[in-house]
């Protein structure tokens, strides 16, 4: 009898005791009116559940997985010879008179120096016809 008393007066007079409070919708994506912090979270989500990816970059990863120590090694000697080429070609150019113009050639690259109106104008052609143009500006 205590037990079913307990119950009905928990019922009747316990029920004033609880508050409600007003539910409010606030969106989570900032392009629906949610706070703009949550866009880097939405995106990097998004990013780890995309299954499909561009050909271009499977095809790459693939080509990166098969390259062998020995070609890494032959890369980063090609690396290490042209960063030399380069540092022996200023130290020559550069010294008393400073930079002179004329025309390189290092194998299948050629390095062209000549003077422009902004600065002295560098160019590095390619054999295989790809071509850069570096300037160094009058100081």
């Amino acid at each position: 009898m205590k037990k079913s008393f307990l119950f009905v007066y928990l019922l009747a007079f316990g029920s004033g005791l609880a508050q409600a409070q007003s539910f409010v919708y606030r969106p989570t994506n900032p392009a629906f009116g949610g706070s703009f912090l949550n866009y880097g979270w939405l995106l990097n989500s998004s990013d780890a559940q995309n299954k499909l990816q561009d050909p271009a970059v499977a095809a790459k990863a693939v080509e990166d997985a098969r390259s062998s120590p020995v070609d890494d090694f032959a890369a980063g000697l090609q690396r290490q010879l042209f960063n030399r080429l380069s540092r022996q070609l200023i130290d020559n150019q550069f010294g008393e008179q400073g930079l002179r113009p004329g025309t390189f050639q290092f194998g299948d690259l050629q390095v062209d120096i000549s003077e422009g109106a902004e600065g002295l104008i560098i160019r590095i052609i390619d054999a295989q016809g790809g071509e850069s143009t570096v300037t160094v500006p009058y100081f």
